[in-house]
């Protein structure tokens, strides 16, 4: 059986809403903190962190960024630098929590912020999953089409079901940002140089929001131990589509760098 349990902390920038998983038999082990998706929050990771835990036998922790799900409210756009700024909310949360070791989990945008934080704090280790590296057009026609989908006030409705009130801003800061011509010279590759722990990215090969380059390049980038996983006929949701084999490399992944 797994527990878990919600809170809220409060840092300088807002209110972050936090959910811990914890195994039966409390584990001492370092826990893996996971980051979301553009459109993503806590609710939106479904099972997958329970059956992190179950396998790992170790906490999970999952936030909702400023903004999104039960986070406090954001009525300005983010910045154009907001994935490296998730590092102090990281930091905070971090201390509010008493963390010290830890791993990190990351997808799509959340695998960027993860790979940032890594770059600039002691992490045990870091997994990217759909990870975007720099801007591909690729990924901008991936948002364009979803501009299109979620034109369907029906379709909207799926991300209101998460964010609520703060749906347009979750969604506008997703589409508006990337797709800015200000933002078209952004890339991780900078950032990945200054990642020294062990690293594990994940992508599928029909990756809608972008090429095997990403991983790829996130991999080749690194200054550390650093592992590839691309799987066949598998999209932007690794960890749904083929949940099994992200929980094996996950699991392999974290006994490897606890064995080295």
């Amino acid at each position: 059986m797994i527990n878990n349990h919600e809170l809220y902390i409060t840092t300088t920038s807002g209110q972050l809403f936090v959910k811990c998983w914890q195994p039966e038999t409390e584990s001492q082990q370092t826990p893996l903190i996971l980051l979301h998706d553009s459109l993503g929050c806590v609710g939106m990771w479904r099972d997958f962190p329970m059956q992190l835990c179950a396998l790992l036998q170790r906490p999970i922790i999952a936030y909702d960024r400023l903004g999104f799900g039960h986070s406090e409210l954001q009525t300005t756009a983010p910045a154009l630098s907001f994935i490296k700024d998730e590092v102090a909310v990281f930091l905070a949360l971090k201390e509010q929590l008493t963390i010290d070791d830890y791993y990190i989990l990351g997808h799509s945008v959340g695998g960027a912020m993860a790979i940032s934080i890594a770059a600039r704090d002691k992490c045990l280790g870091v997994i990217s999953i759909s990870a975007q590296a720099y801007v591909e057009e690729r990924t901008l026609e991936g948002i364009r089409e979803a501009i299109a989908f979620f034109s369907d006030p029906a379709q909207f409705s799926r991300i209101t079901r998460w964010h609520g009130e703060r749906s347009q801003w979750v969604f506008d800061a997703w589409t508006k940002t990337w797709l800015s011509e200000e933002y078209a010279n952004w890339s991780l590759l900078p950032t990945l140089t200054q990642v020294n722990c062990p690293l594990l990215a994940i992508d599928g090969q029909e990756d809608e929001y972008g090429s095997c380059d990403f991983p790829k390049a996130i991999v080749e980038h690194s200054s550390g131990y650093a592992e590839l996983l691309l799987l066949e006929r598998c999209a932007h949701m690794p960890h749904r589509e083929q949940t099994s084999s992200v929980l094996s490399a996950i699991d392999a992944f974290i006994c490897g760098c606890e064995s080295r």
